[in-house]
């Protein structure tokens, strides 16, 4: 176990420069672009990694990391089996919540919504641009289900190789996207003495958004 007294300890000043709202003008999504431009530039590890948090028909709390591929006026898509865990959690209660975290610039977004799969062309045009491996392993591995061994995984993904030899892998009918719709958005930077800045955007009954500075 960790040394309670060491993690107490632990602790890094926040000493970026803070959130002007005169920058949050407009839409949410476009001030989450330029936020997410602004990783890539600093070279954050993975920028479009995220926390996709599920809750399961009988009230258990998971969250696990995604890849981000997809952002357009829908809301932010990601791709999983639909028979996993996260995905059965959706089909159970279509809601989400998105945690994405560059440290490099001590910043964090937070999102919530519902939860819908994607038109099916849209998978279909995504798992086209996967690399072929991806492709088998979409079919090759029946995500959050037990497996006897590593060397049962491995064979599993050898029969397939062969099954599609000379032919293009299709998306298998279990995998494909999902968008999380937002109805929040919140911008969080930290700052000197934990006086962090957060700004929330809502999304009102009219369809506008509402904006507002959060106690940090």
């Amino acid at each position: 176990m960790a040394d309670a007294e060491q993690l107490a300890r632990l602790r890094h000043e926040y000493e970026e420069t803070g959130i002007d709202d005169a920058t949050l003008e407009g839409d949410p999504g476009e001030v989450f672009s330029s936020w997410f431009d602004q990783a890539i530039e600093a070279g954050c590890t993975e920028p479009n990694a995220m926390v996709v948090s599920t809750v399961s028909a009988d009230g258990w709390p998971s969250a696990r990391n995604v890849l981000l591929k997809g952002l357009d006026e829908t809301g932010f898509i990601f791709y999983t089996n639909y028979q996993s865990d996260k995905g059965t959690d959706l089909a159970a209660n279509p809601r989400a919540s998105l945690t994405f975290s560059w440290l490099q610039l001590h910043r964090q977004v937070r999102v919530g919504g519902s939860c819908v799969p994607v038109p099916t062309e849209v998978s279909d045009q995504y798992f086209a641009l996967r690399p072929r491996g991806s492709q088998l392993g979409a079919w090759a591995s029946d995500q959050s289900r037990p497996v006897d061994s590593r060397a049962a995984l491995e064979q599993r993904f050898a029969d397939l190789e062969a099954e599609w030899e000379g032919r293009d892998v299709e998306r298998p009918p279990h995998w494909g996207g999902f968008v999380v719709q937002p109805r929040l958005i919140e911008f969080w930077q930290g700052r000197k003495n934990r006086m962090h800045d957060r700004i929330v955007y809502r999304l009102g009954d009219d369809g506008t958004w509402n904006r507002s500075r959060l106690n940090p």
